[in-house]
């Protein structure tokens, strides 16, 4: 990415794939394939460095627009303070209701704007739901024919019926977006001196071998 800076300040970010007028004169496209950044630079075009010291995980964050600016004889450009999403769920005020802001029925227990914790939790009772699926079959067959689970098939799906619920618990726990972050934050868990053992603090919920 460039930006041409015209008497300190940037004037427009060129694309970088055709030629570009700057006062009289037409330069060509080379001007960004074969020139070097101090041949650009006499011309007053830029490459745009961008300091992501404040960009976050998206994940969990809004990060702002990015800003730029011309200053020591670069263009940078850099993010603002970023917004940690909802932990929690929105509701609907009853101004909102009163105003007609809200959809038809709803009241004050109404969720507006669903918050990190709930989608995350849904989104490990889908998990879990989904390998359980995997051996349904074996439920199914031994209610139809009488056929004995194996007690590697119930062990599996009590690990993950109890997986799901100490995750669940541990979201539900957690008092805002970092806290959350940090439950999926992959780290080294091993003790000093061991060989690295990398997983998240809320874990995984286990799978057939």
């Amino acid at each position: 990415m460039y930006a041409l800076v015209e008497s300190g300040s940037i004037t427009s970010f060129p694309k970088g794939n055709r030629g570009i007028k700057i006062g009289d004169y037409n330069y060509p496209p080379a001007v960004f394939t074969l020139w070097s950044e101090s041949e650009r630079n006499a011309i007053g075009v830029y490459t745009v460095e961008i300091d992501n010291t404040n960009k976050k995980d998206e994940a969990w964050y809004i990060n702002t627009d990015i800003s730029y600016a011309f200053g020591s004889g670069k263009v940078t450009g850099t993010y603002g303070t970023a917004t940690a999403k909802a932990h929690a769920d929105t509701k609907w005020t009853q101004k909102e209701i009163d105003d007609g802001e809200a959809p038809s029925g709803a009241d004050t227990n109404t969720v507006k704007n669903e918050g990190l914790k709930t989608v995350l939790i849904r989104n490990i009772k889908k998990q879990a739901e989904g390998i359980l699926n995997q051996t349904d079959w074996y439920v199914t067959r031994k209610t139809e024919k009488s056929t004995a689970i194996p007690s590697a098939i119930t062990t599996h799906r009590d690990a993950v019926r109890t997986k799901q619920a100490s995750m669940c618990t541990a979201i539900t726990d957690a008092s805002d977006t970092p806290a959350l972050e940090t439950l999926y934050t992959v780290v080294n868990t091993a003790d000093e001196g061991d060989d690295p053992v990398y997983a998240r603090p809320i874990g995984v919920i286990p799978t057939l071998d």
